[in-house]
């Protein structure tokens, strides 16, 4: 079984979170410059197995894409042209900032620590991958 990995992704950075061998829990990794997105993958992929790679999709509150699509939908097509034989699905990630950011305010982190923009989109990709787990449970009953 290999790993679950998401990604929150962002024109300048990219949040991403993968699950351990097992698919239990999920974990923050890191936050990198949308830029070296795919260096990175190609990178973390030779080293590790993949099941499926989540993608963090913008919604409205009616359900229409918000304007992010504009970016987030090349670099669907992008994903699926350099890993074709990986898995990628796409998972509705609305309020996922505001949760990550009550989430990091609740866990304590330091006002300075804060305003850093790349812990905000690691957490939200962490709260991503942890929803699409717990929605692949769900829908095992």
């Amino acid at each position: 079984m290999g790993r679950l990995l998401a990604i929150d992704y962002g024109r300048k950075r990219v949040g991403i979170a993968v699950t351990d061998p097992m698919q239990l829990i999920a974990t923050g990794l890191c936050t990198i410059p949308a830029n070296e997105i795919i260096a990175f993958l190609k990178n973390y992929l030779s080293k590790e197995s993949v099941d499926c790679i989540v993608v963090g999709l913008p919604k409205q509150m009616n359900n229409s894409d918000s304007e992010s699509m504009v970016y987030i939908k090349p670099f669907l097509k992008l994903l699926a042209k350099h890993f074709p034989e990986t898995k990628v699905d796409a998972y509705d990630e609305r309020f996922t900032s505001k949760i990550a950011q009550q989430a990091i305010l609740d866990g304590g982190v330091k006002k300075m620590d804060r305003r850093e923009k790349s812990l905000v989109d690691m957490v939200s990709a962490t709260i991503i991958l942890q929803s699409y787990m717990q929605s692949k449970e769900l829908r095992k009953f």
